[in-house]
């Protein structure tokens, strides 16, 4: 049997450290932008952190989790579980269509739906195996290189233009139109690319006027993310330390 996951009271220090200094972070960009605290929701990304990790985060109060790869996520959401705790999962990757099924049983949300069939693969998945809707976060292109990921925003495509993806979404019976996710593109500064996005995502909420969530920002960016609407940021080493190396 494998042991019990537990929590190191020195790891938990140190993280208990990152957290303050995120959270003032988080303050003063919401003071700079005319927004108050309660407007962002903090999302700590635990990839190839232990579930320790997770549970010390929940002690200090933070339910947000963000994972990117299904193999580790599910394993860790299964850990977390068994310590009885149950945490808000975020599902931030990049998805393939067959990690669907997977990814609904412990996600809360999916960051990152790119494409009409995506959509349809997690709507299927989430009919069968989950008893509420999966909330679901467009990923926009904010460059229009679909080969990085994202819908493509003033496309027509049929199958990753962002009107079409959204529409799917909208009128799946199991998944909820959330809002938009964007990560910045590779050369891009995070004031252009964040600007792009609030562009898209004001045009947008005037056809979903319910979609109202905004991902994005991680450790470095995070008060660019929120000066231009952000709601959700994602963060990682800034609250975490150095990244433990994948193996």
């Amino acid at each position: 049997m494998d042991s019990p996951v537990t929590v190191d009271p020195g790891r938990s220090a140190e993280i208990a450290a990152g957290l303050a200094h995120v959270r003032s972070r988080i303050s003063a960009a919401c003071a700079a932008a005319g927004r108050t605290d309660s407007e962002v929701t903090m999302i700590a990304v635990t990839k190839t952190y232990p579930a320790g990790d997770v549970l010390a985060l929940a002690g200090l109060g933070v339910l947000d989790v963000g994972e990117n790869r299904d193999q580790e996520a599910s394993a860790k959401a299964a850990e977390v579980a068994e310590a009885g705790l149950t945490p808000r999962w975020h599902f931030i990757g990049q998805l393939q269509r067959n990690k669907a099924r997977s990814v609904v049983r412990y996600a809360d949300a999916v960051h990152s739906v790119d494409s009409v069939r995506l959509a349809r693969a997690l709507d299927a998945a989430s009919a069968a195996h989950r008893d509420r809707p999966l909330e679901v976060l467009l990923q926009v292109s904010l460059d229009s290189d679909a080969a990085r990921g994202g819908a493509l925003p003033d496309s027509p495509d049929p199958g990753v233009g962002l009107g079409a993806v959204a529409e799917t979404v909208a009128g799946a019976q199991a998944l909820r139109l959330a809002g938009l996710m964007a990560v910045a593109p590779l050369g891009w500064e995070p004031e252009r690319a964040f600007a792009r996005l609030a562009e898209v995502a004001a045009g947008f909420r005037t056809v979903h006027p319910g979609a109202v969530a905004l991902s994005a920002g991680m450790s470095g960016d995070l008060e660019i993310a929120i000066r231009y609407g952000a709601t959700h940021v994602r963060v990682g080493s800034a609250l975490l330390g150095m990244r433990p190396t994948l193996r």
